[in-house]
């Protein structure tokens, strides 16, 4: 184990995924710490497109974020760390949706008319009546979460890891276990309904969607951190 002069002397934010890795297996727990900094934005969006509610995102996180730790052994770097991760907290998010009530078979999804999945409707001339309105920046955001937050789960969660985490269409089906082109043809049926509910202004506004900085990162990193002192002891 490390002593705390040591610790204090490591500049983790200019380590690589991997180096946190090896410093994680020899016992310094605060590279865990800076793990969970670099991810929890993307892992945080991921989670909540499943489950679709910020509180449970963050208990998914932190679920997620404990098997990871503690099956740390098993990632052997055929992957990113973040792909990963992504994995674990997309197992971790299903399970709770399962819980919650019975999943609508994807296939269903897929063979379904576009009609019977459309997003809350804005509109037509957004913006056009009030430039106040349209210029808050905040409140489009709200209205392209609230979107998003409509459109079905598996063309939700293949949205906002092609389009906000900007996966590859390669690793979206991968981490889904889908085939490249059922993410193509998620991803355009999303488009349409978004496009059709918020008239074009999503590209401006796609960066500021779901924000996991600041007070909510601060918050899962440290309930974990404390989890896991807690084991320790």
């Amino acid at each position: 184990m490390s002593s705390p002069a040591q610790i204090a002397s490591v500049d983790y934010a200019a380590l690589d995924d991997n180096a946190l890795v090896a410093l994680m297996r020899s016992g310094q727990r605060e590279a865990f710490r800076h793990i969970m900094q670099r991810c929890n934005q993307r892992l945080f969006r991921i989670a909540r497109s499943v489950v679709g509610e910020d509180s449970e995102a963050e208990d998914v996180l932190q679920e997620a974020y404990m098997r990871a730790y503690h099956k740390l052994d098993t990632f052997r770097g055929d992957s990113t760390l973040l792909t990963w991760l992504t994995s674990i907290v997309l197992n971790e998010a299903r399970g709770r949706l399962r819980k919650r009530h019975s999943m609508v078979g994807l296939e269903q999804i897929d063979a379904s008319p576009m009609d019977t999945h459309r997003v809350i409707q804005f509109p037509s001339a957004f913006g056009s009546e009030d430039p106040a309105v349209s210029a808050a920046r905040t409140q489009i955001r709200r209205l392209l979460e609230h979107a998003i937050d409509e459109l079905p789960e598996a063309f939700r969660t293949v949205y906002v890891m092609r389009e906000i985490e900007e996966c590859t269409v390669e690793e979206t089906a991968s981490q889904l276990a889908i085939k490249p082109e059922t993410v193509k043809t998620r991803l355009h049926r999303a488009r349409r309904l978004l496009r059709t509910s918020l008239q074009g202004t999503l590209a401006a506004t796609l960066n500021e969607a779901f924000p996991f900085m600041g007070q909510r990162c601060a918050r899962v990193t440290a309930a974990v951190m404390a989890r896991l002192d807690a084991e320790s002891s």
